[in-house]
This record gives C-alpha cells, structure tokens and sequence, in this order.
C-alpha cells in the first residue's frame, strides 16, 4: 500500500513536471509504437478454472481467453504469457516483436506458437479438436482454459494443471505435441521509422513490411511546404506494398524542418505476434484476430547544411535497456545530451546507445540537442515472466520465490467485471488486485485536496490584519 501510494505521488509529480514543459515547443515525443495493431484489453471472455503449485501452496486462478478491441477497428483474442503479472483494466496493447518481450529469451516460444496454431480458438472444431487429443467432450470454457494452461508451462516454467479433466488432457497432449515454429512476422511495421538529409533530396528508403495486400499512404500534412512521399524515382505515392520503397521528397529550398507519413492497411493479425502493454500489465500473445487496422509511423528530417540527425529507439531486453540510435546525414557533428552524457556523431555516421532501464519499470528517455532538438521515448520493459525460468515445461517449475496472491489476500475480479472465484483466486488473469487501492489511494487523495480548500477559504475569511 505504502509503495503504491508512493508510486501514485510519483506519477502525479511526473504528470506535472511533462505539464510544466509543454510550453516548449521543441520537444517531440516520438511515437511508442513501432507498427502494427494497437488494441484496448476487454478482459477475460472465455475462461475456466486452473490450479497453480506454487510455494506450497494450490492457488485456483481463471485461464483462458482475453479479448481486445484494436484501434481504427477490429478484434483480437489472445493468451496471457506471463501468469504472475496482473492485467490492469482498459490497458494499451501494442503489437510487439518477440525479442523485446519474455518470448526473446525463451527457448520454446516457438512450441507457444504451435501450440496456438492447433488449438482453441483457432482450431474452432471442438470436436475435432476433443478427438485427436483424446479428451473426451470439449466446451469452448475448458478448450480456452486447458490451451492457457499448456502455454503457462511454457512461457511460465510453472506447475499448473486445469480443473476440468477434459481441459487437463488437451493441456498435456498440446504441451508434449508441440514443436518449434518460427517467429510469425508483423503485421505492419516500417524500416527505418526515422530518416534524414538535405533539403532537394529524396530521403530514405523506408521499406514497408506488411502481411496485407495493400496499405494506404498518408504523406505530410502540411502540403504547403511541398513535401511529397514518391517512390526512388519521384512518383508520388499513395498506396504500397510488401516490400515497397517509401521517399519523403524534399524540395530544393525548402526551410529546414520534419514531416511524417502513415501507412495503414486492414488485415488479419498473424497468430503468435505477441503484444505487450504500455503499462505494466501482463504480456499477452494472439490467438486470433478478426480484419483489424493496423498502421506505422515514419518521420524524415532535413536542413541545407549542418547537423541533420535522424533518431529512433527501441526496447534491449537482451541488455536490459532501451537503445537509442542517432543518425547524421549532414555535413557537420552532431552533438547530443543522452542520460547525463554527451554524445557525437560525425557526418555520415551513426551510434547507439543503451540505456539501463530496471524490468518491470517505466522510462522515459529524453534526447536533446543544439537548435532546441528534443525527442523523447517512453514505454515500460517488461522483458522476463515472474517465474523462475523462461524455458522448460511441466511440473518442473514453481514461483522461484516470487510472491503470487495467496489466500487470505482480496479475490480480484477480472477485467471483464466479474468475481474470479475464492479467495485463493491469482490476480494474474483477471482485472489488477491494485485496482481497490488505487481507488482508495485517489480518494484519500481528493480528500487531501479537499482538506486544503477547506483551510484556504477559512483563511481567507479570516480577518487581513491576521
């Protein structure tokens, strides 16, 4: 409760200080996503029950299937990854590749995607399914929750079995079935997402990845400029492919400045793309999408002469950080201020840097240079599960000294608003167990703020002369 409420002030104090800076207009908080969907967490939809051998203990949790909403319009179904983080209600998914979540390191993530690829939901004949397991009937309930328990002992290294016998036994076919499969590539993402020269130039290219059939192109707002997006050959744009070339055409002449261009296409979102949270909520991996929108953001930078940087960031969970990558295409050194620290890169060059970011803990990484440069990075890395280990199955597990929710302790409800069960229940598949104090933690809070209006007015009654 303490540290919550700590965590609270801090992020208040946090809140403010971006508020007090928002009068500069030099700084340019770059986009947290590097493409693909984006998606708002509905909760627990299809679920049954499971028991977690942890610790000593049997702790009963929920398992099965979550459901998100994308933004600009679909649905998505996934799997939880991480069975000791909690989800928090209405969190911010994003589409992510495996090496910046727990699924980087882990040896049989490849198995997850298997086993996603021969189950429930997208295996949708249950009987079909119940038959080549041998289980005996299924249900949609106990085929969600027999799949999340299979992939809980690999992602999670854990002890778990499902309540159900049925459930149970489409657990351990699916578990000693499995096989590795790669990882399934992005729906939609842009490489490079940064890019920089002189003015009268094409900057780029931008290569566009994408498992769609066509994409829209949204080039620069602002056409006066006369800023275009063309192919290498200077034809304007406006739709592309898998594989093709994207060029911000900059007029000779044009004032030194930035412009970014969309792409966005509606497609089906590959099974196995995991998708991780822009807060600390539990990671997740789909299980199927309906058509959804997915987009990418691209941005170019451009001068007649001087430093003319291009910088992106990404999340390092091999070295538990984030890498900030500059690069210079002018004609003179580009000097910024990164972490405390001053950094150079020489025209033509590039460099990155890693900056230590704790697991589990939100950053945000300000770059700033000459001319009031200032481009800022923020997000949360979450690159391990709570358990002890990333790879290994079965009953080999346990919590490695974690702490999960033992009894005694508030049953959370799942994010999909309803009672998970006894007091026993996990919080890892449900709504947070923080949300109750959250809630009593910004009540008192009001009360607080409460206390001091009631101190100034009886103040200001008071006589002057006071």
């Amino acid at each position: 409760m303490a540290r919550l409420a700590a965590s609270v002030v801090a992020s208040g104090l946090v809140m403010a200080g971006a508020f007090v800076g928002a009068g500069s207009a030099v700084a340019d908080e770059a986009p947290q996503h590097q493409g693909g969907a984006a998606a708002v967490l509905d909760g627990l939809k299809t679920y049954d029950r499971a028991v977690l051998h942890a610790g000593g203990r049997n702790q009963q949790l929920p398992a099965g299937v979550f459901e998100m909403t994308v933004d600009g319009g679909g649905k998505l179904k996934t799997y939880c990854i991480d069975i000791h983080n909690p989800t928090q209600d209405r969190a911010k998914y994003l589409e992510t590749p495996w090496d910046q979540t727990s699924l980087g390191a882990n040896k049989n993530a490849g198995k997850i995607r298997w086993i996603l690829e021969h189950s429930y939901p997208k295996v949708d004949n249950l009987a079909a399914l119940a038959e080549e397991a041998g289980t005996g009937p299924l249900t949609e309930k106990t085929a969600a929750a027999g799949t999340q328990v299979a992939i809980w002992r690999y992602s999670d290294n854990v002890d778990v079995e499902a309540t159900d016998t049925a459930a149970e036994k489409l657990a351990d076919w699916l578990e000693k079935s499995a096989v590795d499969q790669a990882e399934p590539k992005a729906s939609l993402v842009l490489d490079p997402a940064a890019v920089s020269g002189k003015s009268g130039q094409r900057l780029g290219p931008i290569t566009v990845h994408t498992n769609a059939g066509q994409a829209t192109v949204t080039p620069p707002v602002d056409a006066a400029s006369g800023v275009k997006v063309t192919d290498k050959s200077g034809k304007p744009l406006t739709s592309a492919v898998n594989g093709g070339e994207l060029y911000f055409d900059v007029p000779a002449g044009t004032a030194d400045g930035s412009a970014s261009l969309t792409v966005q296409a509606t497609t089906s979102v590959p099974v196995g793309r995991a998708f991780a949270s822009a807060t600390k909520s539990q990671t997740m991996i789909l299980a199927g999408s309906s058509d959804s929108t997915v987009s990418a953001t691209a941005t170019a930078t451009w001068a007649k002469q001087g430093a003319i940087p291009a910088v992106s960031a990404e999340k390092n969970c091999v070295k538990g950080g984030v890498d900030v990558t500059a690069s210079n295409k002018g004609d003179e050194a580009f000097t910024f201020e990164l972490a405390g620290k001053k950094h150079t890169v020489e025209a033509g060059k590039s460099e990155t840097v890693t900056v230590p970011v704790a697991e589990d803990q939100a950053y945000d990484i300000t770059v700033t240079g000459p001319e009031g440069f200032s481009k800022t990075f923020k997000g949360v890395l979450d690159c391990k599960t709570s358990s002890s280990g990333t790879g290994g199955a079965g009953g080999a597990g346990g919590n490695g000294g974690h702490e999960t929710q033992t009894e005694g302790q508030p049953a959370p409800a799942t994010s999909g608003g309803g009672s998970t069960g006894s007091a026993g229940d996990l919080a890892e598949t449900g709504g947070s167990s923080a949300t109750p104090v959250i809630a009593g933690v910004a009540i008192a809070l009001v009360v607080v703020g409460g206390g001091a209006v009631f101190l100034l007015r009886k103040r200001k009654a008071q006589p002057s002369a006071q």
